[in-house]
């Protein structure tokens, strides 16, 4: 079957991989007709991946069709299409003991940790699908990405008017504000980007952005009469953003860390004990919020529509990847189309 390959940073090739044997006990085989392109991708890609090595079949973000089910399923059929939990967890760790499975100890993540969705066909533990009978692909493929935003967001707890910074205004900032807005929070976004910040104030309805980093503090508090915002939530995965976040969360208030960086992130104890802060870290997301971001997307309350803004199919893929990662290229969303 056709297949991609990451072989090692910067290098992708076209190749042709055995098809599954057939879904076992508890596994569906589905067809992967799509791929959103995430940061990760983008991170491996340019070999700057936490957690990861090469070769790797990429591709985590999924939308798919059930092609054949194990005896005992029942959760799914076919011919459902589905949204992918790409997050493959032990069950008995005490992470999984109390819920938190998306930080399993033994967590393995497909196109991470293990080959992913950048080929025809797949196995999955069926109860990591999540069907929808009238999403698209393309808004399937889409869950995942969400569901970063939605677990990051129900990790700050923002309430109804409460005072939130966005930094980055990235796929996974955008998920935070699209949740952040459920929550009914008062947004205010920091993007040095000018195409992002257009593309967020175009869709998103933020009524204030900021671009200079010289003035974040008297901006802030302009906009937030007089105050700091009591949660920040920092989606950069860019050392320095999350090194100076610190210093733009209220005093009791708390900074969630959502994007990732391979680096120290570091702070000044007196002040961080001075304003008694709450540093959140966050990690993926769980099968609750994929079912809960279905239920919104197919009532209309999460919108999709305007988050992809690039194809290729697996003919092209190769050759349009790399341009993905110029800045004036304008990707909010790329997608992989079989």
């Amino acid at each position: 079957m056709k297949t991609i390959v990451l072989e090692k940073p910067g290098n992708f090739i076209r190749t042709e991989t055995e098809p599954p044997e057939g879904p076992g006990l508890g596994e569906a085989e589905v067809a992967v007709l799509r791929v959103g392109i995430c940061g990760t991708d983008l991170h491996a890609f340019r070999g700057r991946q936490p957690f990861f090595s090469y070769p790797r079949i990429l591709g985590h973000e999924l939308g798919v069709e059930v092609v054949a089910v194990g005896s005992d399923v029942e959760a799914v059929k076919v011919g459902d299409r589905c949204a992918v939990e790409p997050y493959l967890n032990c069950g008995i760790c005490i992470a999984c003991r109390q819920g938190k499975t998306n930080c399993c100890e033994q967590l393995q993540v497909l196109g991470v940790h293990l080959d992913g969705g950048m080929r025809e066909r797949i196995l999955v533990p069926a109860h990591k699908l999540h069907p929808s009978d009238s999403l698209a692909l393309e808004q399937l493929a889409l869950v995942e990405t969400l569901g970063i935003g939605a677990h990051a967001v129900d990790r700050a707890k923002p309430k109804k008017g409460e005072s939130v910074l966005v930094i980055g205004a990235g796929p996974i900032g955008l998920s935070v504000i699209q949740f952040a807005q459920v929550a009914g929070a008062h947004i205010v976004l920091l993007e040095l980007n000018k195409g992002r910040m257009e593309f967020a104030r175009s869709h998103f309805d933020i009524a204030h952005g900021m671009e200079n980093l010289d003035r974040v503090e008297d901006d802030l508090r302009q906009a937030f009469s007089g105050d700091l915002p009591t949660a920040v939530f920092d989606a950069t995965g860019n050392v320095n953003s999350m090194n100076s976040a610190f210093q733009y969360v209220a005093n009791g208030g708390r900074l969630t860390l959502v994007g990732l960086v391979q680096d120290h992130v570091t702070l000044y104890d007196p002040e961080f004990h001075r304003r008694e802060l709450t540093l959140l870290a966050t990690r993926n997301s769980q099968s609750k919020d994929f079912g809960r971001i279905i239920a919104l997307m197919e009532s209309g309350v999460v919108d999709t529509q305007p988050w992809i803004t690039h194809e290729a199919g697996f003919e092209d893929l190769i050759e349009s990847f790399p341009t993905w990662l110029e800045p004036d290229r304008g990707v909010v969303k790329a997608m992989m189309v079989f």
